[in-house]
């Protein structure tokens, strides 16, 4: 390894460590030879997942998309030594021979956050999800074992899809201030809300039974990706975040309607044992 990838890998770890915690601890858990690519992986989706944060209006975003677009098909503005991120990326890119188009399907998925239409069905969410935290998954186990990544594909899309629904969960009222909608509008309807009468937080007894449908969802992925087989030790760093899914979901389901206004999440004690325990058992 590269003095100038240590500095990238130090870098972007430090990123994580202020605005994705948890992946800053899976970072440290996984393998010092292979935790400057994984920081980098980790970085850069952590830099598209926040840029709706830090722009008021669509264009901005599209404008910081348009970078790592760029940047992905080889275009990349200026010196890319100055931004540690995309040097990072690169360079795991080229390192472990990671195929570019996940990454920037990654990318157009992230577009769906910047404006506020709504997903209309279940399958457009597990896309969203595919495209998202599925392929961070197995692009993280292509950096750790490209064998064993190939073989559980569908552990880690699985896995993903339940990681993505507890992450909408949590950022519920969040998004709920902004006026955006993560909760299938086919979901909503089954329970004879919409899109408004969601947002109006008014209805709680068909909203809890929403929020408890929407953690079904992500219950069943999570189940489904058990039964699609435990990762093998070397594989299992990748998985990390997504064992932090179930009991985010169990509150949830539990919680119905407050979860439009409460901090589901567990304590960060109780996340850092989680996937310690992970390691040892290999179970989602």
């Amino acid at each position: 390894m590269t003095q100038e990838a240590s500095d990238n890998g130090a870098i972007c770890l430090d990123l994580l460590r202020e605005i994705d915690r948890d992946r800053y601890l899976a970072c440290l858990l996984s393998p010092a030879d292979k935790r400057p690519a994984i920081a980098a992986l980790y970085a850069f989706s952590a830099e598209l997942a926040r840029i709706r944060d830090l722009v008021r209006e669509p264009l901005p975003g599209e404008i910081r998309l348009q970078y790592w677009r760029d940047l992905l098909d080889g275009k990349g503005h200026g010196s890319t030594e100055a931004n540690p991120v995309a040097a990072g990326l690169l360079a795991a890119i080229e390192r472990y021979r990671l195929p570019l188009a996940p990454l920037q399907a990654m990318v157009e998925a992230r577009l769906f956050d910047l404006y506020d239409d709504p997903i209309e069905t279940r399958g457009m969410l597990e896309g969203y999800a595919g495209e998202t935290a599925s392929a961070l998954i197995q692009l993280t186990g292509l950096v750790l074992d490209p064998a064993d990544a190939a073989r559980h594909a569908e552990t880690a899309g699985h896995a993903g899809i339940a990681q993505t629904t507890a992450g909408l969960i949590l950022l519920m009222p969040l998004h709920r201030r902004r006026g955006q909608l993560y909760l299938p509008l086919q979901l909503l309807s089954a329970v004879g809300l919409d899109r408004e009468a969601f947002l109006a937080g008014e209805d709680r007894q068909r909203i809890g039974a929403a929020i408890e449908a929407f953690a079904g969802l992500g219950r069943e992925h999570l189940e489904k990706a058990r039964r699609a087989g435990r990762p093998s030790p070397s594989l299992a760093p990748a998985f990390l975040t997504a064992t932090l899914a179930a009991p985010v979901l169990d509150r949830a389901a539990r919680a119905g309607a407050d979860g439009l206004d409460r901090d589901l999440r567990p304590s960060q004690l109780r996340r850092q044992w989680r996937m310690l325990r992970f390691l040892m058992l290999r179970r989602l």
